[in-house]
């Protein structure tokens, strides 16, 4: 899709968070409403017909246009966080990351197996937090699972696409 007006507002940030790394910053997506508006159209015609009925926000900034997309489908969210920040029983995976290991929790009777899931996050890179989150959300095996983000970052060698060739996934933008 690569809409001009959203690769225009998209922030680099270089040596972010260590040397080497090109940071791609929503944030600057985030707080200007044309980009909103457009983001959240683009979104709504991609899923609006899918029959999604729970989305999967991944901590933290995949929480804002899971919130905001739900609120247009209207379906339910869920949330993919950090260790020790959902309150009740929860389902963890650990993945790898390019300067560490991570875990992301779940709660246990988040998703039901007549669910159709769409996990939303702002960006895939490497893959290792996408997969981690479609390993739990496939936990509960829901009826069919979609996975979207904002970003695709492949112009640095990553190819984190390569991790979910039999999903039905899809990006707003590819830098």
């Amino acid at each position: 899709m690569n809409n001009k007006v959203l690769l225009d507002n998209l922030r680099c940030v270089p040596d972010f968070p260590r040397k080497g790394i090109n940071f791609r910053d929503v944030t600057t997506l985030y707080k200007n409403a044309e980009c909103m508006k457009i983001m959240l159209d683009e979104l709504e015609a991609l899923y609006k017909d899918k029959g999604i009925t729970k989305i999967v926000g991944v901590e933290s900034r995949g929480f804002v246009m899971a919130s905001a997309l739900a609120g247009r489908l209207g379906c339910g969210v869920v949330l993919a966080r950090k260790p020790g920040k959902l309150p009740a029983t929860v389902i963890k995976e650990s993945f790898s990351k390019e300067y560490g290991v991570d875990t992301v929790e779940m709660h246990i009777d988040s998703i039901d197996q007549d669910d159709i899931v769409l996990i939303h996050d702002d960006l895939l890179a490497t893959g290792g937090t996408a997969k981690a989150v479609y390993k739990l959300v496939e936990y509960f095996h829901p009826k069919k699972v979609y996975m979207n983000f904002i970003i695709e970052i492949t112009d640095e060698g990553l190819h984190g696409r390569d991790l979910f060739k039999d999903i039905d996934l899809t990006t707003l933008m590819i830098v």
